[in-house]
């Protein structure tokens, strides 16, 4: 049986939720593999809404297993915080439904205040960080002085991990003018946090590659998107985790073999949070509209998104990065109205012609996006369910987004409604 990757293919914010929603139902196993609390994802199921941003999108289906991968950074006290919120939802979670990696790293008290702390005193340029710790978590992860999951399960182990930690923190904390971390008391939190998380800890890696084996299928979750990769995307306003598809076998225990099918969302335009370049973005009445009629609003920070048209260039970046074999095109309602449409085929560097965005952050800056234009249309495409019930322009679009990117549409939403999904190819099928 077919394993699928969804992974977002611009700055992340591209309709995942709904998406893995949609496929979740297909599935057997839904599997974070990277990022931490500072992604959120909402659905909506027979009009229930549910904002998720540490759980696996599948802990809201009966029936499925959610596991959280050790590509993912784990804030426990969050994690206790939105299982009690999901289960006043109605939903169950227990040990049973719900699996976190033994090797999954812990996210702090004291990494949250060094990232804030950073990002309060950097004047040079500010990263847009959610300052909820996860950068700080990852680096401690590389540093090998970070605390995990299974550390909870013995005292002795616990406190040599906390103090090697904290000869690292506490040394970066008196150069921010921070008091040194209380020992006994984090001690004390993570003890008393233990037991909470503990029951749900797993070999992820042993319980996935038997289910593979079993013939399961497994929904590998991504959170934010490609262009955010520590290594592909705008770097330094970037997350700390690789976010491209290869990290879903890495951060949840399994081989490349594993993977099958690779999903990539795309939103029909392009939006950002935070700091960054960003070469199609408006600033005018057009991305006004966009904003409005998008709701482009984080789902974690509240953050208003920056809006624009669509680059062509940068998703078919992230979708050669990721070896993406289809995309979902989300949000193409959003587009209904517009008399003329504009798509980023290039860019201008220095009197030359670029058909990618270049490394270089200097280089990046100097880009002007060449564009191609479309007629738009007024037809609404809100809740379209076969290309039938599309407009000619608008079918038109989706077709120069395929040949642009060099890759077909598998799956167009066209409102936040599970239902409202035209399905051209089944990722699961291949």
């Amino acid at each position: 049986m077919a394993n699928v990757v969804v992974v977002g293919a611009q700055w992340g914010d591209e309709g995942k939720g709904k998406i893995v929603d949609w496929l979740s139902e297909r599935a057997d196993v839904i599997a974070r593999f990277q990022g931490g609390h500072n992604a959120g994802h909402t659905l909506v199921v027979d009009g229930t809404v549910y904002k998720l941003h540490a759980l696996p999108s599948g802990v809201v289906r009966g029936g499925k297993l959610s596991v959280i991968g050790n590509g993912v950074v784990l804030d426990p006290w969050h994690l206790v915080k939105e299982i009690a919120g999901i289960r006043e939802q109605g939903v169950t979670i227990t040990p049973e439904t719900l699996m976190i990696a033994e090797n999954t790293p812990l996210i702090l008290p004291f990494h949250g205040e060094l990232d804030r702390a950073r990002e309060g005193q950097n004047s040079v340029a500010k990263i847009g960080t959610t300052g909820r710790g996860i950068g700080p978590c990852y680096e401690d992860k590389v540093g090998r002085r970070v605390i995990r999951v299974a550390d909870l399960a013995d005292n002795a182990t616990l406190e040599l991990r906390v103090d090697r930690a904290l000869v690292h923190h506490n040394a970066l904390r008196a150069g921010l003018g921070l008091e040194p971390v209380d020992r006994d008391d984090l001690l004390s939190q993570l003890r008393e946090i233990a037991p909470q998380i503990l029951p749900f800890a797993a070999p992820v890696w042993k319980v996935l590659n038997e289910k593979r084996k079993a013939g399961k299928r497994i929904l590998f979750e991504g959170a934010q998107g490609a262009l955010l990769d520590i290594d592909f995307g705008t770097y330094p306003f970037v997350t700390s985790s690789n976010v491209i598809a290869g990290q879903a076998a890495t951060g949840t225990g399994m081989g490349p073999g594993a993977i099958n099918y690779v999903l990539g969302i795309v939103k029909a335009y392009t939006t950002r949070v935070g700091e960054g370049p960003f070469p199609t973005e408006l600033l005018d009445e057009d991305g006004q509209r966009l904003g409005e009629r998008g709701h482009e609003f984080g789902t974690t920070t509240g953050r208003k998104r920056r809006c624009g048209w669509f680059d062509a260039c940068l998703v078919r970046q992230t979708c050669a990065t990721s070896g993406v074999d289809g995309i979902s095109l989300t949000k193409l309602d959003v587009l209904d109205g517009f008399e003329t449409l504009k798509i980023c085929v290039g860019y201008e560097l220095d009197g030359e012609r670029m058909d990618y965005l270049p490394t270089a952050a200097d280089q990046q800056a100097r880009c002007t996006p060449i564009y191609e234009e479309m007629p738009g249309w007024s037809e609404s495409t809100e809740g379209a369910r076969s290309w039938a019930d599309l407009p000619a322009e608008a079918i038109k679009y989706v077709r120069r987004v395929e040949e642009l990117i060099e890759c077909p549409v598998a799956l167009l939403s066209t409102s936040p409604e599970r239902e409202d999904t035209i399905l051209v190819r089944d990722p699961f099928a291949d």
